[in-house]
């Protein structure tokens, strides 16, 4: 048992399902994100299903004195000045990788939302990779992993009816700060 998994336990949480072990490149989306608790919640289900995955800070985030430490904890800088968007670096990041994979959450913030961000759509449609749904079920003390890479069918609405649909109702630690159902 990982260090990370008895931390888990400690706190009555377990993680469920997983991701294929030869999948090499995919993007995370965690849902939802209703309070700083998430981020460590998110650092050890990482550990403990043993895979490399980072997240996304600004450039300026990683520079002393505590760089080190958002390095040590997967954090990936981007440039947020250069004149290239957001999705295009990450894109970039992708193409120049064998295996690479970062985690988003795609509300934007802690609140309560009626739409996703979208960036992780585009990232994963411009670097032709799959998408990873992971719920962090507070009331369940679950977080889990859907075992199934989420392949974008490029109907956008579609693909975004169905992520809709698989977070709707989710408890975060803020209940009521989750996906509500959709009403259009």
């Amino acid at each position: 048992m990982s260090i990370a998994t008895a931390l888990l336990r400690v706190f009555n949480w377990k993680v469920e399902g997983g991701i294929p072990e030869d999948l090499k490149k995919f993007v995370v989306i965690v849902i939802p994100h209703t309070s700083a608790w998430d981020f460590p919640l998110g650092v050890l289900a990482r550990a403990a299903i043993g895979r490399d995955i980072k997240f996304i800070g600004k450039k300026s985030l990683f520079k002393p004195p505590l760089g080190w430490m958002m390095k040590a904890l997967g954090g990936y800088p981007v440039d947020r000045s250069k004149r290239l968007k957001f999705v295009d670096q990450i894109v970039e990041i992708f193409n120049s990788h064998d295996e690479f994979a970062v985690a988003i959450a795609p509300e934007g913030t802690r609140k309560q939302v009626d739409r996703l961000r979208t960036g992780f759509y585009y990232i994963a449609k411009g670097a032709g990779i799959p998408i990873i749904l992971v719920k962090f079920e507070y009331d369940k003390r679950i977080v889990h992993f859907n075992p199934e890479p989420f392949y974008l069918t490029g109907d956008f609405e579609k693909d975004m009816d169905y992520i809709w649909e698989y977070f709707k109702d989710v408890q975060g630690k803020i209940p009521g700060f989750g996906l509500p159902a959709k009403t259009g």
